[in-house]
């Protein structure tokens, strides 16, 4: 009988797979998963983990849920993928359809493609395409945050700060210029007008809108970015709001946006869209921008594809994953986590080593404060990893800052459970 044990399956991956953010000198073992259900997923020889951290972001309503399961096998066998230059089917119809009816009025057109960084690279080309369409050549910088992140293809990393993620490529990424944290309104305010002094040389502002989430799980006020919108608005800047991970009801609302009186001009979805099921990118947009790329010269056409663009499975899946979205128990259960996370940061407001605990919807995050130094290079950051694994948690430290940005069906048990085993390993710290 063919062993798959860990063991055996960790030694197989090892001989064969190059993970992704993994430094294999270091971490040499990847723990083999099974299947999932609910919160849970299962390695090979049955031991449980909480999947505190939806697998990255993505599996916002758990892992296996059969409903989302039963239409991608509905769609699969009636057309599972399609070319999508010069055709089109129902589901990617639906799909854009009933996303632009949760957006904002401004939204009228979708772009479909693969992934978060795709739906970025997609925003960005857009973005600076519109201005050159019209002549305006001369409108090619990029304004971002510092601490930004926004992907790792090349277009999306420029617009990342200078960072260990980038550090190789920096002479090979566009120009971009950084704002301060938003976490300090008024000097971010301050910086953005200014730059404004040199208006004419910008296309876009781009942001996590209330959330920046690799770069430290950063919250900040929905009025700094309504400042910092209606600054870059009055000087004909495009405003890109990146509702990668922000999206589908992480904050408490269906968008990060919902929160804001200015709209952004152009948004990109992924992770959640699909409920974490399949793989899928959206950039919306508005028909003003549309029709800057309409012209009897093909040179104006937006020269943007993928194989897999609209692929029908991931529609068929994305529609399953708004069903559930727009039940009431989804909100519901976000409103009851956030309930729970307010709970216990009350309990652990004077923690000595717990602090700056910070909530937006369902998401709670705080820094373990060990030492003077801090950021996603902390050592703490593998020795929490480590420490939660074996506890039967997935977390993914981002340095010293943890967080927890679980499924919706999630139980207040279980996060309990979490609850319990951070203040235990902050316990083991202190002791």
């Amino acid at each position: 009988m063919p062993n798959h044990s860990n063991a055996n399956l960790a030694q197989r991956d090892a001989a064969v797979i190059w993970h992704p953010f993994t430094q294999h000198q270091i971490e040499p073992i990847s723990i083999p998963i099974t299947h999932g259900k609910g919160v849970y997923l299962f390695d090979a020889e049955g031991k449980t983990y909480i999947d505190a951290i939806s697998s990255w972001w993505v599996n916002i309503h758990g892992h296996g849920h059969p409903y989302l399961a039963q239409k991608i096998h509905e769609q699969a066998l009636k057309i599972e993928q399609v070319i999508f230059a010069g055709f089109t089917h129902e589901p990617a119809i639906q799909l854009a359809e009933r996303l632009l009816g949760h957006l904002p009025t401004n939204f009228q057109k979708v772009f479909f493609s693969d992934n978060g960084s795709t739906a970025v690279e997609v925003a960005i080309k857009m973005a600076l395409q519109y201005f050159h369409n019209q002549g305006q050549t001369q409108k090619r910088k990029i304004i971002a945050f510092e601490d930004a992140y926004h992907g790792d293809t090349f277009g999306a990393m420029s617009l990342g700060a200078p960072s260990a993620f980038n550090a190789p490529f920096q002479d090979m990424l566009f120009e971009v210029e950084f704002l301060p944290s938003p976490c300090s309104p008024e000097a971010c305010i301050q910086a953005m007008q200014e730059k404004m002094l040199q208006a004419g040389e910008y296309a876009a502002f781009i942001f996590e809108p209330l959330i920046q989430g690799a770069g430290g799980m950063k919250m900040y006020a929905p009025k700094t970015l309504d400042a910092l919108i209606a600054i870059a608005k009055e000087h004909q800047l495009l405003c890109i709001a990146d509702e990668i991970m922000t999206g589908f009801g992480r904050t408490g609302k269906w968008f990060a946006m919902d929160y804001l009186g200015n709209k952004p001009d152009i948004a990109c979805f992924s992770k959640g869209l699909t409920g974490g099921m399949m793989a899928m990118g959206i950039t919306a947009c508005s028909n003003v921008l549309f029709e800057t790329f309409l012209s009897d010269d093909r040179k104006k056409t937006l020269f943007h594809s993928h194989s897999f663009t609209a692929n029908p499975m991931a529609c068929a899946v994305a529609l399953a994953s708004m069903d559930l979205m727009e039940k009431p128990e989804t909100w519901e259960n976000i409103a009851r986590i956030e309930m729970q996370h307010q709970a216990w940061k009350t309990q652990n407001q004077a923690h000595s080593i717990i602090q700056n605990i910070r909530i937006q919807g369902s998401i709670i995050a705080f820094e373990i404060a060990v030492g003077e130094s801090s950021g996603y290079m902390h050592s703490i950051r593998d020795r929490a990893y480590q420490y939660f694994i074996k506890k039967g948690i997935l977390m993914r430290p981002l340095g010293n800052t943890l967080y927890i940005l679980a499924p919706y069906c999630i139980n207040n048990e279980e996060l309990e459970q979490i609850y319990l085993e951070i203040e235990n390993f902050a316990a083991e710290l202190v002791g």
